[in-house]
């Protein structure tokens, strides 16, 4: 059990409402490994999305731009929309407390995106920061805030 610990690091909780959930080997994101999930949507709902992602001290950036997009069955995009947010100050410390060896964030992502039509929705995000693989990156749960639509 003692060894099951030390290997864990980031401890995650597990939480209801995860639209996705990924975990990156070694803490490792190449450029087009995209992370998603396809949720069926069977009538008219409201999402409040946000994002929980987990860094480890290898992270050697300030930000992180990623872009969160949305397709329906058919491939076609419902929804895109790049971010950038901040993790650290300009000089290079965090701006979240490490807990467990990782430093959290919980980030807003799309508050009261409406799906009116029923069909299979795929929710993708990819990194498109400059420098690939893009190392330090734990963990991402993309999660629904009002925890009643997954």
């Amino acid at each position: 059990m003692l060894l099951s610990l030390l290997f864990s690091g980031c401890a995650r909780q597990e939480k209801s409402g995860e639209v996705i959930h990924r975990e990156f080997y070694q803490a490792v994101w190449e450029r087009f490994d995209y992370a998603n999930n396809e949720i069926e949507v069977a009538h008219p709902t409201t999402f409040d999305l946000g994002l929980r992602i987990s860094f480890t001290d290898e992270y050697p950036y300030e930000t992180i731009s990623l872009v969160f997009s949305v397709f329906t069955s058919d491939n076609t995009p419902y929804r895109s929309k790049g971010y950038k947010f901040r993790v650290k100050d300009t000089e290079g410390h965090w701006s979240s407390d490490c807990v467990d060896g990782c430093y959290i964030f919980d980030l807003p992502i799309n508050k009261a995106m409406e799906i009116t039509e029923a069909d299979t929705y795929r929710f993708q995000i990819e990194q498109t920061m400059p420098i690939t693989p893009l190392v330090g990156v734990k963990e991402l749960v993309l999660y629904d805030k009002n925890n009643k639509n997954t």
